[in-house]
C-alpha cells in the first residue's frame, strides 16, 4: 500500500522504464500539467504503468492466480461508485505484505498477503482498501493540492522520489531537504486519504459479501506482530496504523450484520499454490505440512490442503503420488479451475498429453474463452509438438486479448518452428510492447509487415506499426 506521498506513486511509474537502477542521474519528467490529472491522463499513466511493471518486477504469470485474484477484484468493483477506469490487478512475486494502488486502476498485490492473510475476508479487506484509493482519486487528488506548491517544489519532490528509487541512500537524503516543513502537510493529507479509504473500503468489503470485521482484524495481526519490530513490513512503513484507525474500523463493523460465512475453498487452494510454487523459501517440506492439515489437524478444508499436498509431491518429482490426492479433489470439484491446471501439470509431467488434451477440450465447451482453459491447453499441445494446433488456438485468442502476455509468448513458441517469419515477430512485437519495449516492439513489427507475403495482412501489420509508434510518442510525452 504504497500510498505514503502520490509523487511516489507517480515517480515510480515512470521511472519502470528506466534501464539503470545504479545511474544517479535524475529523469526529466517536467512539470508541466501536474495538476491538471483529467480522467484520460490517469488512465493513460495507468497503461503505461503496467507495461512497465511487467519489465520491472516479478509480475505472476499464473493463468490461475490471475483468475482468481480478477474476480476478486471485480467481485468487490461490481459494489463501487464512481468506477472510471477499466481496473487492472497485477500479482507480485514477493514475500513481503503488501499491496498498493497506482493512477488509473492498477492494483499490486503481493504473494506475502496470502501467506499472512487467515481468510478470504482478510484479502478483499486489503484489495478493498487499494480500490477505494483508485475511485476516490486519492493520487490525482493529492496532485491537485501540491500544484498550490511553486514548479520548483514539485519537481524536486519527484526528482528527489526519482533518485530514491535508484539510490535509495541518496534519494532519502534529497527527500528531507526538498520537502522540508511541507512534509507535515503531506503526511495530514494522506493519514486523511488512509481513514477514507478504510471507511468506503470496509463498506465495499460488507456489500461483496465478505466479512467486514476482518479489516480490523488484519490491521490488528499487522500491529501486534510488529509493534517491536526494529524492520516493520512495508506495508506498515508506508501505511501507519494508529491504535485509533484499528479501533475506527472496529466500531464501523460493528454496524454491520455479518451472517456466517463459509471458508472459501479457492482462497484456499490459491494460497497453497503460492506457497508450494511461488514462496521464496521453505518449500521441500511443505508436502508434509499439508499431510497433516488432510488429517485435520489444522483449520484447512481437507481438498485444499490435498490440493496443497499434491502440488507438493509434485514439486519434489513424486508425480505418482500427487495423482490419488488431485483424482480425489476432482470427484468433487473436477470444474475447479484451480484442479483442472493442476490435473494438467500432472498429465503433462508424466507424458500423458492426449490424457490431458481430452480433459481441456472437454472444458473448452463449458469455457470457450477462459484463459485457464486456453493457456493450459496450448501449452500442452506444445509439449506434445502439435506446434500448428497451438498456433491457430492461440492466434485468434491472443488478438482478443491483446493484453494476455502469456498467451503471445506461447503464440511465439508455437510460431518458431513452423517458419512463419513474419507471424512469429508480430507475436515479438506483441509481447515488447506489453513489457514498454517500444523500440524493440516498433522493430519487430516493421519486421513482420517486411517479411509478410501478404498485401492484405502488410496492411494490417503497418497499421498496427503505426499504432504501436503513436504509442511510443504517447509514453514519451508522459515522461517529458
Amino acid at each position: 500500500m504504497r500510498l505514503r506521498s502520490a509523487p511516489l506513486i507517480l515517480a515510480l511509474s515512470l521511472l519502470s522504464a528506466l534501464p539503470a537502477r545504479g545511474d544517479n542521474r535524475l529523469p526529466d519528467i517536467g512539470t508541466a500539467g501536474v495538476s491538471a490529472m483529467s480522467v484520460e491522463r490517469e488512465v493513460r499513466f495507468g497503461e503505461a504503468f503496467s507495461r512497465f511493471a511487467r519489465a520491472n518486477q516479478p509480475v505472476v504469470d499464473d493463468p490461475v492466480l490471475n483468475e482468481y485474484i480478477t474476480d476478486l477484484g471485480l467481485r468487490l468493483l461490481s459494489q463501487a461508485d464512481s468506477v472510471r477506469f477499466p481496473f487492472r490487478f497485477l500479482l507480485i512475486r514477493d514475500d513481503s505484505i503488501n499491496a498498493s494502488a497506482f493512477l488509473g486502476g492498477v492494483v499490486q498485490l503481493h504473494t506475502g498477503l496470502f501467506l499472512y492473510a487467515e481468510n478470504e475476508s482478510e484479502l478483499a479487506s486489503v484489495m478493498a482498501h487499494e480500490i477505494t484509493h483508485v475511485t476516490q482519486r486519492h493520487i490525482a487528488r493529492y496532485l491537485e493540492s501540491q500544484s498550490r506548491s511553486t514548479p520548483l517544489t514539485i519537481a524536486g519532490l519527484v526528482g528527489s522520489v526519482a533518485l530514491a528509487v535508484v539510490n535509495p541512500q541518496a534519494g532519502m537524503a534529497a527527500l528531507q531537504t526538498t520537502l522540508g516543513l511541507r512534509m507535515q502537510s503531506a503526511i495530514n493529507y494522506t493519514r486523511d486519504n488512509e481513514f477514507e479509504a478504510d471507511r468506503l473500503g470496509l463498506r465495499l468489503l460488507h456489500n461483496a459479501g465478505f466479512d467486514p470485521n476482518a479489516m480490523a482484524s488484519f490491521f490488528q495481526k499487522l500491529s501486534d506482530k510488529y509493534q517491536f519490530a526494529s524492520t516493520p513490513p512495508q506495508m506498515l512503513l508506508t501505511h501507519p496504523l494508529p491504535a485509533s484507525r484499528i479501533a475506527e474500523a472496529r466500531t464501523r463493523a460493528a454496524e454491520y450484520r455479518v451472517p456466517p460465512l463459509a471458508p472459501s475453498l479457492n482462497f484456499q487452494l490459491a494460497k497453497a499454490r503460492i506457497m508450494v510454487r511461488l514462496q521464496q523459501a521453505g518449500t521441500q517440506e511443505l508436502h508434509k505440512y499439508f499431510e497433516q492439515e488432510v488429517a485435520g489437524k489444522g483449520s484447512w478444508l481437507p481438498d485444499a490442503a490435498r490440493y496443497g499436498q499434491a502440488l507438493g509431491l509434485m514439486a519434489i518429482n513424486r508425480p505418482e503420488a500427487a495423482r490419488p490426492l488431485l483424482e480425489q479433489v476432482a470427484r468433487t470439484h473436477g470444474d475447479n479451475l484451480f484442479v483442472l491446471d493442476a490435473l494438467t501439470d500432472l498429465d503433462n509431467a508424466e507424458g500423458r498429453h492426449d490424457a490431458a488434451i481430452r480433459r481441456l477440450e472437454q472444458a473448452r465447451k463449458r469455457l470457450p474463452d477462459n484463459r485457464v482453459v486456453v493457456v493450459n491447453l496450448a501449452d500442452t499441445l506444445l509439449q506434445a509438438g502439435r506446434h500448428q494446433d497451438a498456433a491457430s488456438l492461440l492466434d485468434g485468442y491472443a488478438r482478443r486479448h491483446g493484453d494476455n502476455a502469456l498467451a503471445w509468448e506461447l503464440l511465439a513458441q508455437a510460431l518458431r518452428p513452423l517458419g512463419d517469419e513474419s507471424a512469429f515477430r508480430q507475436a515479438q512485437a506483441e509481447l515488447a510492447a506489453l513489457e514498454g519495449r517500444f523500440e524493440v516492439a516498433v522493430q519487430q513489427m516493421e519486421l513482420a509487415a517486411t517479411l509478410s507475403q501478404n498485401a492484405m495482412q502488410r496492411a494490417r501489420l503497418g497499421a498496427r506499426l503505426e499504432q504501436l509508434r503513436q504509442q511510443q510518442q504517447e509514453w514519451e510525452a508522459l515522461r517529458n
